[in-house]
């Protein structure tokens, strides 16, 4: 397959939240039922954002969020399944790594249960001390919580 007229973008105002959640439908199990409300929410506080497009149509998609410095997380990863195996997956990771809100941070996470081969490939290695996770609420993300359902007010003051 010619990829020569594949191009990357990292405008979140590129973002087309219907072929992405398409996109998640089609080749990425975890998102399936994510919303447009929340994914708009997701791009909105992510930084970079990382589109692959054959033309104009969707094929590809990362995301990651990091406070510059110390720490970042790389979120999303999905190529479309039509396009795997010609190696845009590692350049959109690739891609991601070499924004300047995540090359510099000391330590750059990713979560993934069924790819960690791949991500190998690209340098990640395997973390068995970054083992804990906190479940919060029902799932609903699409709700926006008020500060003053998460803390007690009188922590603010």
């Amino acid at each position: 397959m010619d990829h020569r007229h594949i191009r990357f973008s990292d405008r979140h105002e590129e973002v087309d939240l219907e072929q992405l959640q398409g996109l998640f439908r089609l080749g990425a199990f975890w998102a399936k039922e994510r919303t447009l409300a929340g994914m708009a929410i997701a791009i909105a506080n992510s930084n970079p954002v990382v589109t692959v497009w054959d033309g104009d149509r969707l094929i590809g998609h990362a995301r990651a969020t990091s406070d510059g410095i110390y720490r970042a997380t790389i979120w999303d990863v999905v190529i479309d399944p039509d396009y795997r195996g010609a190696g845009l997956g590692r350049k959109l990771v690739q891609t991601v790594l070499a924004h300047p809100n995540v090359c510099n941070v000391e330590r750059v996470y990713l979560m993934t249960t069924h790819q960690q081969k791949f991500y190998e490939q690209i340098g990640f290695e395997q973390n068995s001390s970054t083992t804990l996770v906190l479940f919060n609420g029902d799932g609903d993300r699409d709700r926006h919580l008020t500060t003053s359902e998460l803390v007690p007010t009188n922590v603010f003051k």
